[in-house]
């Protein structure tokens, strides 16, 4: 039968993690950098939640039945992101980095400035959040990525977690289950 997929997606984020913490050399302490709460299916919608220093990242995600074309083999997921500042200090979104893969294991990355044309401070107790959205080629895939934040006191930056979540259709093939 194999993994369950929730158990899947977690372990993608924590290698993810993993990879993104060795590429630098030392190990820092594994409560400093990343803590993932939850990666769920609930039924068509989609969440995950990590917290990496302080800055808590909540992504539900879901198909969206009215910007697909199954038929032409395009399929289309909106996510909701909540980004919330649990910490001490007043960080600002600088970057996004993401990594999209479709059920046949093609992966895009995409980088930018911002989201949604914006570069969010957060002081300590503040939200941000956004929708926005992915074209697949298949039916199903995911994404993880992160955000490059700075510690606007003191000029120190980090990579906030984007924990992987899945893009889940009702489709096959083109065809509803």
């Amino acid at each position: 039968h194999g993994p369950s997929r929730e158990l899947v997606l977690h372990a993608v984020a924590l290698d993810f993690d993993r990879a993104r913490v060795g590429a630098g050399g030392a190990e820092a302490p594994a409560s400093r950098l990343l803590r993932v709460r939850r990666i769920v299916h609930h039924g068509i919608m989609f969440t995950s939640e990590v917290v990496t220093r302080g800055i808590r990242v909540f992504v539900s995600a879901e198909f969206s039945p009215e910007r697909s074309r199954p038929a032409d083999g395009h399929w289309f997921f909106l996510y909701t992101i909540t980004i919330t500042n649990d910490g001490d200090e007043t960080v600002q979104l600088l970057a996004r980095h993401w990594w999209v893969t479709d059920a046949s294991g093609q992966t895009d990355e995409y980088k930018g400035t911002g989201v949604v044309g914006e570069q969010p401070l957060l002081g300590p107790g503040q939200s941000f959040e956004y929708t926005s959205g992915t074209p697949l080629d298949t039916p199903s895939g995911f994404m993880a990525g992160a955000y490059h934040m700075v510690v606007t006191a003191s000029g120190e930056t980090f990579d906030a977690v984007i924990a992987a979540f899945s893009l889940d259709s009702p489709h096959q093939s083109g065809r509803i289950n």
